[in-house]
């Protein structure tokens, strides 16, 4: 039996809005449930007595590699101040710290200003999650110093630490390096996660090792068919390729459960061809990934350039649709279909999504949207006015295998290959894809969900 599309307008949840930086009052009821009731945040200068600590303890100990008494005091003086918004500095200042002393130092500290329980274990995580959850604004000069204790480690990130439109409270460390290989150079080793240009492939009937159940993320452009087998995938977490003609540029973020396509060709007069990267920084457990060639870095998720010369351009990326779906079903559905060959995952074989990540992210990402459960998987599309769409992937897939039609607005979900794609009222592909739902809800906050 065969339903009319459900319209899902009136399912927008309000509430779960982006608030602006700053505006504790308004939080939705489900983080002050969860992490109690924000402390009071001065929007003053810092004086000139805390500037000097902040000084000392967050530049000089990484520039000088040394923590002393001078330190010690510094500590003691931020911890005092009743200023929230150094609760920033201590987490950046943490993410890179191994003393278990100093840990507890800084975790103690962080506490104070937050007006928290001391936590007894996952402190960086702990006081992360607090900060973004209430979104406490960032200290005077907040960008300079962050760069200062970053670029100290990692002296690479230097072109990547500029202001744009990227909320740099919310960059960690990954864990990594930084991947600045020239393109057609991904065979050089590298300290980072190293992404594959222009990949060999080879034909199905070929890829005798890739197991029928294995996961595979599958795109079809202009006819022609491609499998990304997620093993590869894991390991290198980002693919320059051409398709079908096009030149698309494919992040996968492990942490997300998101493979994504981007078009990184026919760019505005003067722009080169985006060589994307990963830049071993993360935001709110989202990869970030940059350009190599102008080094402007990109909102991964949505695809957009939000530092350096592309941002000053405006450029948003156009999405392709990636399958999520296993192998069999995807070379049964197109028997002509390249898949990358087993060289390009290096002789691993991880499986984050059952194993590092089963249990929800690993990073900090303060509060998610309760509606679903953190790492539910969902179809996520843009509809044409703009308005962000999660489908619930469980419950679409038994909807549309009893012949349901699953819509909105201008959307419609299709089955393909075994997966899952979106496309308009003419069939036209919209460029969707399966992520987990904390990943989606925070990156289109107030997006629409289905069933709602």
């Amino acid at each position: 039996m065969t339903h009319a599309p459900r319209t899902l307008a009136l399912l927008l949840a309000l509430t779960w809005l982006a608030h602006p930086a700053g505006a504790t009052d308004h939080l939705p009821d489900y983080v002050i449930a969860e992490f109690g009731a924000p402390p009071p945040v001065p929007d003053t200068a810092l004086p000139d007595d805390l500037r000097a600590a902040v000084q000392t303890a967050f530049v000089d100990s990484f520039t000088r590699s040394e923590w002393g008494p001078a330190q010690d005091e510094a500590l003691a003086l931020i911890a005092t101040s009743g200023d929230p918004r150094l609760g920033w500095l201590i987490s950046d200042m943490m993410r890179f710290v191994s003393s278990p002393r100093l840990t507890q130092a800084l975790s103690d500290a962080a506490a104070t200003v937050l007006d928290i329980d001391p936590p007894r274990s996952n402190h960086w995580d702990t006081i992360t999650n607090h900060l973004i959850a209430w979104d406490i604004p960032a200290p005077p000069d907040y960008l300079a110093t962050k760069r200062a204790i970053f670029t100290t480690l990692v002296p690479d990130w230097d072109r990547l630490f500029v202001a744009g439109e990227i909320d740099w409270r919310l960059v960690s460390w990954g864990g990594v390096g930084i991947d600045d290989r020239a393109f057609g150079r991904t065979d050089e080793p590298c300290n980072c996660i190293p992404a594959a240009d222009n990949p060999e492939v080879s034909t199905a009937s070929e890829a005798t090792w890739l197991a029928d159940d294995a996961i595979v993320f599958g795109i079809v452009l202009n006819g022609e068919a491609r499998a990304y087998p997620r093993r590869i995938m894991e390991v290198r977490e980002m693919v320059n390729d051409t398709l079908g003609g096009r030149d698309l540029a494919i992040p996968y973020c492990t942490l997300c459960g998101a493979a994504q396509a981007y078009f990184t060709d026919n760019m505005p007069a003067g722009v080169e061809r985006p060589v994307l990267r990963t830049s071993g920084l993360l935001i709110r457990s989202n990869k970030v990934m940059y350009d190599i060639v102008t080094h402007s870095v990109f909102d991964t998720f949505l695809g957009r350039a939000v530092t350096g010369p592309l941002a000053e351009r405006g450029l948003q990326l156009e999405q392709a649709s990636v399958i999520t779906t296993d192998w069999r079903s995807w070379r049964t559905t197109h028997p002509d279909t390249t898949v990358l060959v087993e060289a390009l995952a290096l002789g691993r074989n991880f499986d984050f999504r059952n194993g590092r990540d089963a249990d929800g992210p690993i990073f900090p990402v303060g509060d998610v949207d309760p509606r679903l459960p953190v790492h539910e998987d969902v179809i996520g599309v843009v509809a044409a006015s703009g308005t962000p769409i999660a489908f619930q992937r469980s419950a679409a897939m038994v909807a549309l295998s009893r012949g349901e039609e699953i819509g909105f607005e201008n959307v419609r979900l299709v089955l393909e290959a075994g997966g899952i794609r979106a496309v308009g009222a003419d069939g036209a592909d919209l460029g969707s894809h399966q992520a987990f739902w904390f990943a989606w809800s925070q990156f289109h906050p107030g997006t629409a969900l289905w069933p709602g």
